[in-house]
């Protein structure tokens, strides 16, 4: 301890040992109980350890062999993954240095580098008290350089006193990079004016007609709210045009996005307006979306004024299909192809007013593992050559692409070869495994049961392979889980217009029709694209990417990048899976 606390000439820190000297040969003190004291303090054991510590760490500062040269190394890392990812089926180095960058102990040392770099360590202490007489009001002047930047602010009025106060604060806008305005601070005056009886759009065009300086009169609120942002990353599931909507407390500060963008949900203190920002964006201002209580809260009111009539449930079959009056399903707008029809044990639900409201999804980048490649899903409406694209995959590479054998209790017939098209199992056996829920996926099809078994995927999963799935889409539910992760596929067929000139140009053959050859007719290219708005209505949300089966040999070409691309690099996926 005597070395701790002691100079390194063995006696006191050369700073207090003159102090105490001078305070010997000081006549100022004449109260001996002062002097006593002072000398006490300055020889205490407790006060040369601090001043002792101090020095030290005042002389490695000062040193700049030990200075951080960044304090953000982590993120360094992850944009190093990020650049990596593409090339490790390219090199092996890069695999090998991707694999190494994603071990906890480095990210636990780079991360425990940028805290000291940050000086994170430092404690944080409360603000001082400041003693006030009660009858008096503080009052605070801000000062904000106005500019084409929004203020970055909203105001309202309080409902039980009638006065302004800020409602809230947008992450990095100008007045939240300020740290002098806060939610819930009274606003009295705006260069000069008061604003008391004044209304919120009476303050907007104050700050309108401003210019240059903008200064605020602010009464502070009792507490200051948190605004560290939150890492909270979700998918959008619907299109959103702040313009557009008439509830939002302030255009300017709205942001848009359209289905599927990724969004970096900063705040979410607001019930019914969350502040974002896009993934990747550079922009540092947080803009307002509406919160998921209230898009599903305005999704369905959209299904209820749909409603044909009174006694159709909300989100039923007859509210969320388009077929136009007077074409020849008109009476029937969800009727289903004539022939090829498989009624799966996993049936849609009437109840979609709860389970298919798509809004956003939290999701995380979930990074590929060596060896371990997440099945492929390609799911698309009858007859828009889902099967055929996944044939062509299956026939690039057999070692590496594998679609499992399905089983089935219908007779073999002549020039099948079992285990080759499909396992034959008796109707007891297959009822006794998807009871026992044997099968991932399962239907009946004119009296005979077929599906896939859960074994039969993992056994191509564990043998290193890429699994090759081409489910009915009503499958996606059980599909759809941590323990198979999937990659699902939409594949979508062109416009009415695009699709006939392609199929009769390629002389495709109609999959309604199983006992004649022959070509598709109107009426089938446009039940298949009803069928295809009415799988993406709902089951869009469900599917990581889309194909457009225009030409076969283009969408072949994007069916093999996006398999390439769910191998080699980080994906967007359900937070859930993500560990």
């Amino acid at each position: 301890m005597a070395a701790v606390i002691m100079a390194s000439d063995g006696g006191y820190d050369p700073v207090i040992s003159k102090l105490i000297t001078s305070l010997k040969e000081t006549d100022n003190l004449s109260d001996e109980q002062d002097l006593g004291f002072l000398q006490n303090l300055l020889q205490s054991k407790e006060l040369n350890a601090l001043v002792n510590v101090h020095s030290k760490v005042a002389k490695i500062n000062k040193d700049d062999r030990i200075a951080p040269l960044l304090s953000a190394s982590m993120q360094v890392l992850m944009e190093v993954l990020e650049l990596l990812a593409p090339r490790c089926h390219i090199s092996p180095l890069c695999k090998e240095i991707f694999h190494l960058l994603q071990t906890p102990h480095l990210q636990s040392v780079l991360l425990a580098h940028d805290a000291i770099a940050q000086k994170d360590f430092y404690p944080h202490l409360p603000d001082i008290p400041i003693e006030v007489d009660e009858d008096e009001e503080t009052i605070k002047i801000v000062q904000l350089v106005k500019s084409n930047e929004p203020l970055g602010a909203t105001i309202k009025t309080d409902e039980e006193t009638g006065k302004i106060i800020i409602a809230r604060i947008m992450h990095g806008g100008a007045a939240d990079r300020s740290g002098l305005i806060h939610v819930g601070d009274e606003v009295i005056e705006v260069n000069n004016i008061n604003v008391e009886g004044k209304t919120p759009s009476d303050v907007l065009s104050i700050l309108q007609n401003s210019e240059g300086t903008i200064t605020f009169k602010l009464v502070p609120s009792d507490g200051k709210l948190d605004q560290r942002e939150s890492k909270v990353r979700v998918r959008a599931y619907f299109n959103y045009e702040p313009d557009g909507d008439p509830y939002i407390p302030c255009k300017e500060a709205g942001l848009g996005f359209q289905r599927g963008d990724i969004l970096h949900i900063v705040s979410q203190d607001d019930s019914y307006w969350w502040q974002a920002r896009k993934e990747g964006e550079k922009t540092t201002r947080a803009g307002l979306i509406p919160s998921r209580a209230l898009q599903e809260r305005r999704i369905l009111h959209d299904r209820t004024q749909k409603e044909p009539n009174g006694d159709t449930k909300k989100g039923s079959c007859a509210s969320i299909c388009s077929t136009p009056p007077g074409s020849p399903n008109s009476n029937n707008p969800c009727r289903g192809p004539k022939t090829k029809k498989i009624m799966y044990d996993t049936a849609e639900n009437d109840d979609f007013d709860r389970e298919m409201i798509a809004t956003y999804e939290e999701v995380a980048k979930l990074y590929p593992r060596p060896g371990v490649f997440r099945p492929i899903v390609l799911i698309g409406a009858p007859g828009v050559g889902k099967n055929e694209l996944k044939r062509r995959l299956v026939a690039r590479d057999p070692e590496k692409y594998k679609s499992p054998v399905p089983y089935t209790t219908r007779p073999m017939r002549p020039g099948e070869v079992a285990g080759r098209e499909y396992l034959f199992v008796t109707r007891d056996k297959m009822e006794t495994d998807i009871a026992a829920g044997k099968f991932i996926e399962h239907g009946e099809y004119k009296g005979h049961l077929y599906g896939t078994a859960s074994e039969s995927v993992k056994a191509i999963v564990n043998a290193g392979c890429v699994c090759i799935l081409g489910p009915h889409y009503q499958a996606l539910k059980s599909l759809r889980t941590v323990q198979l992760k999937p990659y699902i596929i939409h594949i979508r067929p062109p416009p009415f217009e695009e699709l006939k000139k392609t199929r009769t140009k390629a002389r495709a053959r109609s999959t309604f029709d199983e006992t004649n050859s022959r070509g598709f007719s109107d009426e089938e290219f446009n039940e298949m694209i009803r069928s295809d708005e009415r799988i993406n209505f709902l089951y869009g949300h469900f599917c990581d990417d889309e194909i457009e089966n225009c030409e076969l040999t283009e969408a072949f070409e994007k069916l093999v990048t996006l398999a390439n691309k769910c191998e080699s690099e980080p994906l967007w996926a359900p937070a859930s899976w993500v560990q």
